[in-house]
């Protein structure tokens, strides 16, 4: 093995253990706080700048993506969900879930075959429908506490939990030991052509939250919340349970 590869392939681990190392620190929830959200003020300021890059780049892009035709982003929205699998298959795996793995295993073979490379989906086309999970929702299988409330640059809202998922993710692609230079880099494009497909997609329901709310912080981290402890099938942390109109928000048009 090369001395490059061999060293990048331990500052990987390095980092990753590092990270689920400092798990172990994950911020308690005040008693009786609304929410656990110790960082807001930091959190404020990652969001102001999140804001700021979805007005200048992401919303203009999501527009563009909106009014292309389906024959165009529909191929790269099937690519980019296409090299996720495997990821996702290797999380199924640490899950114990061996029936979403199989799902995520079978979905990637026959969309990368028969599917062109991932570009058509005759998978979901005869039934198997993604399954969707990452090392946050690993760490949660495992008991790893949710942790405090985060706001993370250009990823956006998150968990200390999931933000440790979200690192080991990118860390430990299992695409990145198969595929070549150029392979990679296709993956990173569709990637980021997606996150402007999806932006057009849910362009007013976003845009509802972002610019419309009159505390889209507080509206965007309520539905965060909500949103990923529902797909984890977990109840909000004791003391933190959420009142929708704790902010004195509503949620009309977020539905």
């Amino acid at each position: 093995m090369p001395l490059s590869r061999f060293v990048h392939i331990n500052f990987r681990t390095g980092c990753a253990l590092t990270a689920i190392a400092l798990l172990s620190a994950c911020t308690a929830p005040t008693p009786g706080a609304q929410f656990n959200d110790p960082y807001e003020a930091s959190n404020r300021a990652s969001y102001n700048d999140n804001i700021a890059l979805d007005r200048l780049i992401l919303r203009p892009a999501g527009q563009v993506a909106a009014v292309l035709p389906m024959e165009i982003t529909g191929p790269v929205a099937n690519f980019a969900d296409n090299i996720g699998l495997p990821g996702a298959v290797v999380n199924g795996f640490l899950q114990g879930d061996i029936a979403g793995m199989g799902t995520n295993t079978m979905r990637f073979l026959i969309n990368t075959t028969i599917g062109i490379g991932g570009l058509f989906d005759p998978a979901g086309a005869i039934g198997l429908a993604e399954e969707s999970t990452d090392f946050g929702e690993t760490l949660a299988v495992w008991g790893v506490p949710e942790g405090a409330y985060l706001v993370l640059p250009v990823f956006g809202p998150s968990t200390e939990r999931a933000a440790v998922g979200t690192l080991v993710d990118m860390l430990f692609n299992p695409l990145e030991s198969v595929g070549t230079a150029a392979q990679l880099d296709y993956a990173t494009g569709a990637r980021i052509a997606d996150l402007a497909i999806s932006r057009g997609a849910f362009m007013d329901t976003i845009d509802s939250i972002l610019y419309e709310s009159a505390d889209s912080y507080a509206v965007a981290r309520l539905a965060y919340l909500q949103n990923r402890r529902f797909d984890l099938g977990e109840e909000p942390p004791e003391g933190d349970d959420i009142d929708p109109f704790s902010d004195e928000l509503s949620l009309e048009g977020f539905e």
